[in-house]
């Protein structure tokens, strides 16, 4: 089985827990970096109905949060679409929105119309995207000139330090024992750590982002470093 295969099948044996695996493990406060993100993306268009593409959209969480950050600004989305490989994933989004539209399909191959996307959002999930290059020139392809990627994703921090080490010890002693003690599923949580290590620091992915045809407009850590989040805006077809 080829390894983004794999990654697939632990997010299908995890998807009935992820949900509150998500809310334990961090204390919540990822509601408030996805109300960031979106809130400040919202903010840079003009427009109204938009077209919104969540790629690894999960459960749905990060959809759900577009369309209340939405209906607050008085902004209407005409359509609201989430990407992911994972049907267990699907399967469980779709029950807690019956309304949204889900697609199951894989980063790097979405199957949606080019110049569709005003926005296209992905959280925690491009780390596990074996195909990183090309889904950032598929998500390219299918974003409006002028529209915006925004990425929340956990990154290596560049420099160590007391900081570093106290984020490391947690991402790699107690979470995994906690998610594990959720889902039933050592593997999955112990994952994600390596999964974090193997993936970029904030200043590499940017360069990534800009070399397939993006200028960064933010990027701002939260909670020591934890999460980042990146927002770019699409200035060149690649």
């Amino acid at each position: 089985m080829q390894k983004q295969e794999q990654i697939v099948k632990m997010f299908d044996n995890i998807a009935p827990t992820y949900d509150v695996a998500n809310r334990v493990l961090s204390m919540g406060i990822d509601i408030s970096w996805r109300k960031y993100a979106c809130k400040q993306t919202l903010l840079k268009i003009d427009q109204d109905d938009l077209n919104i593409v969540d790629v690894a959209c999960g459960t749905g969480d990060m959809m759900g949060m577009w369309k209340n950050i939405a209906d607050d600004m008085d902004k209407d989305i005409h359509n609201l679409i989430g990407i992911d490989p994972s049907s267990g994933m699907l399967k469980q989004g779709q029950e807690k929105f019956p309304n949204f539209i889900f697609k199951q399909a894989f980063a790097d191959n979405t199957g949606l119309d080019s110049n569709f996307a005003d926005i296209l959002s992905i959280s925690y999930g491009i780390r596990n995207v074996v195909a990183r290059k090309e889904a950032l020139a598929e998500f390219n392809r299918v974003l409006k000139m002028g529209g915006y990627v925004v990425v929340l994703e956990f990154t290596k921090r560049k420099k160590a330090g007391p900081i570093t080490r106290i984020r490391d010890f947690y991402l790699s002693s107690i979470l995994p024992k906690i998610g594990a003690f959720i889902s039933k599923d050592k593997e999955a949580y112990e994952y994600l750590p390596s999964s974090i290590d193997s993936f970029l620091d904030s200043e590499s992915f940017c360069k990534e982002l800009v070399r397939a045809g993006f200028e960064i407009v933010e990027c701002k850590g939260f909670s020591m470093d934890i999460s980042t989040l990146f927002i770019a805006k699409k200035v060149k077809s690649c």
